[in-house]
């Protein structure tokens, strides 16, 4: 199945979101417009005497800010009652409580009551597409689009990529023969379009997308999905409808952007031009002038790029990522002191922490170990909230600098400082077993272990290197086990469960969880060990084919390195030499 278009999922939701009315204080629900009616009158209802005091109870705890408490009660009174008052009153306080599972089940009791209640319904295809249930949310849309609203159909592709295959076959299958029922639902035809597009049934997609062209012209999201299927069905020209778009309205900026965003991905220089139109018409604007300088940098121009980064620091915004790339270009010019300088001026942001790497590897290529020490040292006052993090940055700069010692010692510091830390324990572990030392290193994932039983890195981890470093085979295919039930078809894991049936003898199952691994991730890693059992069932040539591959890219790997010397193979042997230069004229 094709996996080509997860962004189109989250743009379609985000677009879908900012259309939507907006919703009441009361309850977060996609709106179903209406038209302004009066405050209906409140409609007395007799409750049972054991009813009373529990509502009465809820109401003064609601009062008094005592939510919990409130929704508590309301929701023992909601199953009780067959009230759609209470259950309404119930769902917008589990709502506003952002207590999902409660406002599924309150509005389920008071669709009980009203079934034909727009919020109610709306309520609870919003709430069953957030827990990933599309299936069960649709016909609650299919009830808003049949009294005449516009459903949210989008919605239903939160978490589309997670479901199994035969509920994404069902969820296509129930929006085609909704289209149709609603021929012209423009959300209706874009998520099913974005379902048949994900299947990679194209010319489904593109029929459906003509459709909506039909609706609505200028749907941006359709536009762009349309030019990205036509991308991946190499057509001639795959951006011909939005650039006569564009020609017929060039102050459509917002299409101009996504235009701008699709050509990165194939022509820079065409990509720039986009850019270049965006900027001209907002010449302030740092989000186009950060875009401009990156598009720029990458075709190799960094005097330009500097230029526009210099341009974003002039408006004020986006200030962090500006000095991070002057950084970045100042280390490609070899001026360490600027680029440690631009360093230091990124503050706690997304680029915080790979600014705080680059500083303590220039300061230790520079030989200032203590310079560097002192950075993080005074970085963790500084930002205590990354404290923890920069433990570990730290850490991670030390061992690549071969310190390994004084790596020990910083995350040492980490662990006492936070001792419920499984990242720093976790990298410690990584330093012990590449030591050999597996009891601490055992200490270290147990511990994680202990807090998250669940943990499949940590358990994975502890398998392998039991597996690899001692005989506790038995132990080690337990935790490898568990783990590849967390995590099935994580290539790492099937990578330790290969081995793990190589070091107990079974060479068909290992090579099976081998292949599997390699076709996954073709690490070199898991080519050595992949590369190993071949070669001790006397498959001598396939091995030396696998360790060709993981060669490739990686001569210097020292697990495939080790490998090969084990079994008296000179690696230049299978180096693969390039071919000789193509004399004049051939």
């Amino acid at each position: 199945m094709s996996r080509l278009f997860p962004l189109f999922l989250g743009i379609a939701l985000l677009a879908a979101c900012a259309s939507a009315p907006e919703a009441p204080p009361e309850a977060k629900t996609a709106e179903i417009p209406q038209a302004p009616a009066p405050e209906p009158e409140p409609v007395e209802r007799p409750f049972p005497d054991d009813a009373i005091y529990p509502l009465l109870v809820a109401e003064f705890a609601l009062r008094r800010g005592a939510y919990d408490t409130a929704l508590l009660n309301y929701m023992v009174e909601a199953r009780k009652l067959d009230d759609a008052g209470v259950a309404r009153h119930t769902t917008h306080l589990a709502q506003f409580l952002d207590e999902d599972s409660d406002a599924l089940e309150a509005v389920q009791l008071w669709l009980k009551s009203e079934p034909d209640n727009l919020e109610a319904n709306s309520t609870a295809a919003n709430l069953l597409s957030g827990m990933g249930r599309p299936l069960e949310a649709l016909p609650h849309m299919v009830v808003i689009a049949r009294a005449g609203h516009q459903a949210n159909f989008p919605t239903l592709l939160q978490g589309y990529n997670q479901l199994p295959a035969e509920q994404q076959a069902e969820l296509g299958r129930q929006l085609d023969k909704l289209t149709g029922e609603f021929p012209d639902d423009p959300g209706l035809l874009l998520t099913y379009a974005l379902v048949s597009a994900d299947s990679g049934d194209y010319p489904k997609a593109l029929d459906t997308l003509q459709s909506l062209f039909r609706v609505e012209p200028e749907q941006q999201q359709a536009l762009v999905l349309e030019a990205r299927i036509n991308l991946q069905q190499q057509t001639e020209n795959p951006f011909a409808h939005i650039e006569k778009l564009l020609d017929e309205h060039p102050d459509n900026t917002d299409l101009r952007l996504e235009y701008a965003r699709l050509l990165t991905n194939t022509d820079l220089d065409a990509a720039r031009k986009q850019f270049e139109v965006l900027s001209s018409q907002s010449p302030n604007d740092a989000h186009l002038l950060l875009s401009l300088a990156l598009i720029t940098r990458e075709a190799g121009d960094n005097a330009i790029a500097r230029g526009y980064l210099e341009r974003v620091l002039e408006t004020g915004d986006r200030l962090d990522e500006a000095h991070y790339y002057l950084g970045n270009i100042a280390e490609d010019s070899g001026d360490s002191g600027a680029a440690i300088d631009e360093y230091k001026q990124v503050g706690d942001s997304r680029q915080y922490l790979a600014a705080s790497q680059r500083i303590g590897e220039l300061l230790l290529a520079q030989g200032a170990r203590e310079d560097a020490r002192d950075w993080y040292r005074q970085q963790r006052a500084a930002v205590p909230q990354r404290a923890e993090q920069l433990y570990g940055v730290e850490a991670e700069v030390l061992r690549s600098a071969g310190d390994i010692t004084l790596a020990e010692k910083v995350l040492a510091e980490g662990i006492a400082a936070f001792p419920d830390s499984n990242s720093l324990r976790y990298a410690r572990s990584l330093i012990s077993q590449q030591q050999s030392d597996i009891p601490r290193m055992e200490e270290d994932l147990k511990a994680i272990l202990a807090r998250d039983p669940d943990n499949a890195t940590a358990l994975n981890a502890l398998g392998y290197t039991l597996a690899d470093q001692t005989d506790r085979l038995d132990e080690a295919f337990q935790l490898v086990s568990r783990a590849l039930e967390l995590s099935p078809g994580e290539p790492a894991i099937l990578d330790s469960m290969g081995w793990v049936y190589y070091r107990r003898g079974d060479l068909d199952k290992a090579q099976e969880y081998l292949v599997r691994a390699y076709t996954e991730f073709p690490d070199p890693e898991v080519a050595a060990h992949l590369g190993e059992v071949l070669w001790v069932k006397g498959e001598h040539d396939k091995a030396k084919q696998v360790w060709t591959g993981g060669l490739l890219g990686n001569p210097d790997h020292p697990v495939l390195q080790a490998t090969l010397r084990r079994f008296g193979i000179d690696p230049r042997e299978l180096t693969p030499t390039p071919p000789p230069p193509a004399k004049p004229g051939q």
